[in-house]
């Protein structure tokens, strides 16, 4: 390490850039615009009183048409001025709000100034009002030179991640006030947002000249193309500025810092796993362009058209995280000594090419810049016995009761599994079942539903206890028929027909069950949708729809043996475990009354979110023996973590429950510090605020009675795992021998007789695989 080097706070790390760089042959052109742009807009000079935040020559030394000429190598000359104006724009409004806002904790001046702001974004092209600053010149300026050519969908994505990104500056600034680093979870979360990678995503639309069509704008594939873009970018942006943000300003919001406290570990390891972070991203969105975007196309019957303009989407973003890279290597607001990746590089050759726009001969050798980490997603080995975990000492700050309807409601949802088939066996296949009672009375799921709502009605609690019935049902039901065959398009076309039984008006419904889970779901439907406002009826349509969807990715992933990436299994798992479900029924008795726009504030997003990560990992933790010895899972917290830190089992438990006591803390800070906040924002008067407070009270009383359930249950000890399982016993059965000529031999291992020594119950076939739950 050179001397300059060691003034660094840390060696900055090999990075995994797969996408050679390229130089816009219009980056002169740029630089002499976006210079006169930012004078015109007084954004140099300033002649209205706003203090001097840059100068020309700090301007010139960041060089932003230097990064987009990285990040848009193909666009023409008049798109690049465009393009470049707008990050001029955005650098400045950071660097503007850390001077006037951040550093004089000014809060109340801080949100009058970013309230203005969205005036300046009509989506309608209507007037806007007279701007008063370099910022609402530069935006209103900005904002009519670029969405006139754009769809109004397109305009409203814009609109809603400018907004983001102006908005959450609040949240830093807030953060900083309490000296606060937040979690790793709320962090990747929020820097989302804050950060603006996903507007740079929508930008680079316009700088292609191509929309991804609306139709699948909000799918999985596209979002988490978008997402793991941002990410990347921002856990980039972490690294290189942590000198300047961390030591210099004061700032919190950087993932160095945030894994430093969290982990408690050296800021070199905590930089490392940042650069671990960003290249899981990275991977995480070429496997989804590889495999999650053809399945895409088809499924929607995108046109030629259409699919070229998503792929040019996807080729612009590739070209901007390596021009991003390129641009963070180069430019003087950044900490970039020793950057050049130490391996073994064809640039360090004698003879290899140097200068602008050479980076792709400079193909670094090292472990980490090869990105050979990702042969640990695939290395698990199903079926692994593990052993029992050792419980940890859960942080539980609220309690919860039983309601007085537990018996009742235990014999009622009994009955009514009996009467959907869900103990008998399975249509078409004689002598098959998921459940028997006796699996069905150790889930005991009613006494989750009696502890989640004590004080439900009795009619109250049988809906709960027979949705979490079904629920965990239909999870079991997916794996066994779907999952250990890989059968992929039975999957989506079971999960196709699951929205016929959902419909707006229940006395509609035409299409006759054909198993279990439709007879179900549609019973349930009627008994539920009846009564809820159009918007709570789309509200549960869509939790529902989320998780059963889910539960393909869950295939997708077991279909690959392929560990999920860490970001993406959090984000998931609150869909898998079906928890924006129970909130919804949570909604149904307390959430009524109060404005639907309350809940898609950032507050209680954050809220709910908290409370699904502690409530699904949770289960993880309990749930481990029997996921990974004896039903061959790879979904659970605890094996992500190992897998991705390297660590032990026990180890691995430590940080799993770290991150649920840090998910625990966040949700009483949000109560202490937000929600005040909100119900002044919202006006809420008596009524209403007890409406509020009664739901976050049931988010209490939710992960309370989870974890109770956990702690109660025989489902996840190893004395009732090995009396009804035997590891690997299901895949065989339900696989059997593969190849020409074995189909029938297939059929017979599905429908042969018991295990020796089996009587009672047991002597039904139970292919329960028993899900995420």
């Amino acid at each position: 390490m050179t001397a300059s080097q060691a003034k660094q706070p840390f060696q900055l790390p090999d990075f995994y850039v797969p996408w050679p760089a390229r130089l816009n042959p219009h980056l002169e052109g740029a630089r002499v615009h976006s210079k006169a742009w930012a004078r015109e807009m007084g954004i140099l000079d300033p002649k209205d009183g706003t203090p001097d935040i840059w100068d020309e020559a700090k301007f010139d030394a960041m060089d932003y048409a230097l990064l987009c000429a990285y990040t848009h190598p193909e666009c023409p000359g008049p798109e690049l001025d465009l393009v470049t104006d707008w990050y001029v724009w955005v650098f400045y409004f950071d660097d503007h709000f850390l001077d006037i806002y951040k550093r004089s904790r000014d809060l109340t001046g801080a949100k009058a100034y970013l309230d203005r702001l969205p005036a300046f974004m009509p989506v309608d092209l209507s007037a806007t009002p007279e701007p008063t600053n370099p910022v609402e010149r530069g935006l209103a300026d900005l904002w009519t030179r670029t969405v006139p050519t754009k769809s109004v969908e397109w305009r409203r994505r814009f609109f809603e991640s400018t907004k983001n990104l102006l908005d959450e500056s609040m949240w830093e600034l807030a953060n900083i006030s309490e000296k606060r680093v937040s979690n790793p979870i709320e962090y990747i979360e929020m820097r989302r947002k804050v950060g603006g990678a996903p507007w740079s995503a929508d930008l680079v639309e316009h700088a292609v000249f191509a929309e991804v069509p609306a139709r699948i704008a909000e799918s999985r594939p596209m979002r988490v193309l978008k997402d793991t873009f941002s990410d990347a970018v921002h856990l980039r942006n972490d690294l290189f500025s942590y000198e300047r943000e961390i030591l210099e300003e004061g700032e919190l919001s950087n993932c160095v810092l945030v894994l430093e406290r969290f982990l408690n570990v050296e800021t070199q390891r905590a930089a490392d796993l940042t650069n671990d972070i960003l290249t899981s991203r990275l991977q995480q969105f070429e496997n989804t362009a590889l495999t999650e975007l053809p399945p895409l196309f088809e499924e929607f019957a995108l046109n030629p058209v259409e699919r070229t303009h998503v792929l040019s989407y996807i080729r612009g973003l590739q070209d901007w995280q390596s021009g991003g890279h390129e641009w963070h290597m180069r430019s003087s607001r950044y900490m970039n000594k020793g950057g050049g990746n130490a391996g073994i590089s064809l640039g360090n050759l004698p003879l290899g090419p140097t200068g602008l726009g050479s980076s792709g001969a400079r193909l670094h050798l090292s472990p980490g810049a090869l990105g050979l980490q990702r042969f640990k997603s695939y290395a698990h080995t199903p079926f692994k016995a593990v052993g029992p975990v050792k419980l940890p000492q859960f942080y539980m700050p609220y309690s919860t009761r039983e309601s007085p309807h537990l018996n009742a409601a235990r014999r009622s949802s009994k009955e009514w599994a009996r009467r959907m088939g869900m103990l008998e066996s399975l249509p078409g296949i004689p002598g098959a079942c998921i459940w028997n009672d006796h699996i069905f009375d150790v889930a005991d799921v009613a006494l989750c539903g009696a502890l989640i709502h004590p004080a439900a009605t009795g009619e109250q609690l049988d809906i709960t206890a027979c949705w979490l019935v079904w629920g965990t049902y239909a999870d079991d039901y997916f794996p066994a028929l779907y999952g250990y065959r890989a059968d992929m398009a039975g999957a989506k076309v079971f999960n196709a027909r699951l929205s016929a039984f959902m419909p707006d008006d229940p006395a509609t419904l035409t299409t006759v069950p054909t198993n279990p889970v439709e007879k179900g779901l549609a019973d349930l439907w009627a008994r539920t949708a009846g009564p809820m406002s159009a918007e709570a009826r789309n509200h549960f349509r869509k939790a529902i729809q989320d998780m059963t969807e889910s539960w393909l990715w869950e295939l997708s992933n077991q279909m690959q043996n392929r560990v999920p990436d860490p970001v993406d299994y959090v984000e998931m798992r609150r869909k898998t475990f079906g928890s924006d479900l129970t909130m919804s029924l949570s909604r149904l008795a307390h959430g009524h009354g109060l404005p639907a726009e309350l809940f898609r504030t950032r507050t209680m997003r954050s809220l709910e979110n908290s409370a699904a990560d502690y409530a699904c990992l949770t289960n993880d933790v309990f749930s481990y023996q029997k996921e990974i010895e004896f039903e061959g899972e790879i979904h659970n917290g605890v094996l992500v973590v190992q897998r991705f830190l390297d660590l032990d089992k026990a180890r691995g438990v430590e940080v799993v429950n770290d991150l649920m006591t840090a998910r625990m803390r966040q949700f009483e800070h949000i109560i202490k510090t937000e929600l005040p906040t909100l119900i002044t924002h919202f006006g809420l008067d008596g009524k209403a605020q007890e409406r509020l407070h009664g739901y976050v009270e049931q988010l209490q009383q939710w992960m309370a009675g989870v974890l109770i359930w956990h702690q109660t249950v025989d489902r996840y000890k190893e004395f009732e795992l090995r009396r009804s399982r035997t590891p690997g016993r299901y895949l065989h059965q339900l696989r059997g021998p593969t190849g020409l000529g074995t189909s029938a031999a297939r059929i017979v291992a599905l429908l042969s007789g018991n295990r020796a020594g089996q009587s009672g119950p047991e002597k039904d076939r139970v292919l329960q695989t028993e899900g995420k739950r």
